[in-house]
């Protein structure tokens, strides 16, 4: 599913009522009576609603949805359409016409002075001040009014997009400033500022209409942002040959764990196996070989020379993947050995947890990262390598610009993983749920991107297919065991389940 800019869904609008010769006004009724239908299915008949109508075709769409709830019974509306400076947009104005007519609506048309509504936490308050066409934050009046509705503990619903958020670029907003919604109805796709944590308590439940925007139109336009769905996975996936074996499917060299963290170890190369590699080789600390071949007997161990951890990453064979990171700590003679490991040049690297935190420590090691190396890190340790973010949204631009500097593929983890690649294109992930908040979801997503590296895909798909499994499989354990009894062990033991549910 592409993400488009505000600025391309006006484009994508124009084109749909060309394509269908039909007026802009006929396809706002169309997203009216879609988001009349939402709430006819959510409150009762009896249910007062306080309309908050702007100027443009946000505010339109309100007052089409007020009509059309008054048409289905509902007799406790009241208007507000804010026409400050006497211009209405020419579809606001011809619902402004259409609603005046309707018996049983309460309607004010605020010109200068605004007295509020009484509001309470029984009442629903239809937000249809600007959507994504406000081209600049809200201020004088309009701040009053959000923070009016937001201190009422009314139930907000948002037509489009929340009053003051943007779709895109919300780095100059206050928060405080912008209406927060309970539920926020988007037409037909997702916005950019949909996926970052700073709005998830702005834009409440979000729930897309499909109000049938052209599609060929829709494939036509580029973006650089796109949500990952199955249907984009499936027919990339290699099929399995009865004549084939195990080294078909890659070799994997695992540089895991260190004394108090096998654990690592074992769930990344646990899930190494499950994503479908065909051999797997640990290395570890001499301590840990035992761990390591009690609980994962398919793969082989590469003791490194010390007992405690790893001082040692020369590669003595050919491996179609390199994973390096889950529990290795931060030792100076581990940071030795990465730096040596990538001085070597070694291509399909993925690096994650102490990897990153020993480049950290070191930070000339990012310089002479491979191209198309993959990191996958999360929150902290993207600002303990890069800076620290005032937010997921600036976090974001870090990790682009980051990306073509280095010439390197980073997984942003969070609730919507974003892969991010040297060209600029942006995959963000649906897939997961908070139980995968658990300590060992990160190794077992490196040995998934690792082992798909292994079978030989690119880096980009072997990042952005790896993401979209683990999260598919933290998903399956979770319809069956639950959020709060989730661990890591099993969303590795769920990821040849989930591989199997996309083929088929």
């Amino acid at each position: 599913m592409k993400i488009f800019t505000s600025a391309a869904i006006k484009e994508l609008d124009k084109a749909t009522c060309e394509a269908e010769n039909i007026t802009s006004l006929q396809l706002m009724e169309r997203a009216a009576e879609l988001v009349t239908d939402e709430l006819n299915s959510r409150f009762e008949p009896g249910q007062r609603f306080v309309v908050m109508a702007g100027p443009g075709n946000n505010g339109g769409d309100a007052l089409a949805v007020a009509r059309m709830l008054t048409e289905r019974g509902y007799r406790n509306i009241e208007v507000y359409l804010f026409n400050i400076t006497g211009k209405l947009s020419a579809d606001c104005e011809a619902e402004r016409e259409k609603l005046i007519t309707v018996e049983g609506v309460e309607f004010t048309e605020v010109n200068k002075e605004f007295t509020p509504p009484y509001l309470t936490n029984k009442d629903v308050v239809i937000d249809g001040l600007f959507g994504t066409g406000l081209s600049e934050p809200l201020k004088g009046g309009f701040v009053a009014v959000a923070r009016y509705i937001n201190e009422s503990g009314a139930y907000v619903v948002s037509i489009d997009m929340p009053s003051g958020l943007f779709g895109e670029d919300n780095s100059q907003i206050n928060r405080r400033d912008v209406i927060h919604a309970n539920l926020t109805l988007a037409f037909q796709l997702p916005r950019l500022s949909f996926f970052f944590e700073e709005n998830y308590n702005i834009l409440g439940e979000v729930k897309l209409l499909d109000i049938k925007l052209d599609k060929n139109k829709m494939k036509e336009m580029t973006t650089s942002y796109q949500v990952v769905e199955r249907r984009n996975i499936r027919p990339l996936l290699n099929k399995r040959y009865p004549f084939t074996g195990k080294r078909d499917y890659g070799s994997a060299l695992l540089f895991c764990g260190s004394i108090g963290m096998m654990g690592a170890a074992v769930l990344c190369a646990r899930a190494t196996l499950k994503s479908g590699a065909g051999l797997v080789t640990v290395h570890g600390p001499k301590n840990g070989m035992d761990i390591l071949q009690t609980a994962v007997p398919e793969c082989m161990y590469e003791p490194d020379r010390n007992d405690h951890y790893i001082s040692d990453m020369r590669v003595h064979h050919d491996h179609q993947a390199i994973a390096v990171g889950p529990g290795i700590g931060v030792s100076e003679r581990t940071i030795d050995a990465l730096e040596a490991l990538l001085k070597a040049g070694k291509s399909s690297l993925v690096l994650d947890a102490d990897a990153l935190n020993c480049i950290s420590q070191r930070p000339a090691l990012l310089s002479m990262l491979p191209p198309k190396t993959i990191i996958t890190p999360h929150i902290g340790e993207f600002d303990r390598l890069f800076g620290e973010q005032r937010s997921s949204e600036d976090r974001l631009k870090m990790a682009l610009e980051m990306s073509r500097q280095h010439n390197i593929i980073i997984v942003l983890k969070g609730h919507y993983t974003a892969t991010v690649r040297p060209t600029g294109r942006v995959y963000i992930n649906p897939t997961g749920n908070p139980g995968m908040a658990t300590a060992g979801a990160g190794d077992v997503l490196t040995g998934v991107i690792a082992a798909f590296l292994a079978q030989g895909y690119s880096p980009e798909h072997a990042a952005t297919f790896g993401v979209f499994v683990h999260g598919l499989a933290g998903d399956m354990a979770a319809e069956e065991l639950g959020e709060f009894g989730l661990t890591s062990g099993d969303i590795a033991n769920y990821v040849g389940r989930a591989i199997r549910s996309i083929i088929n």
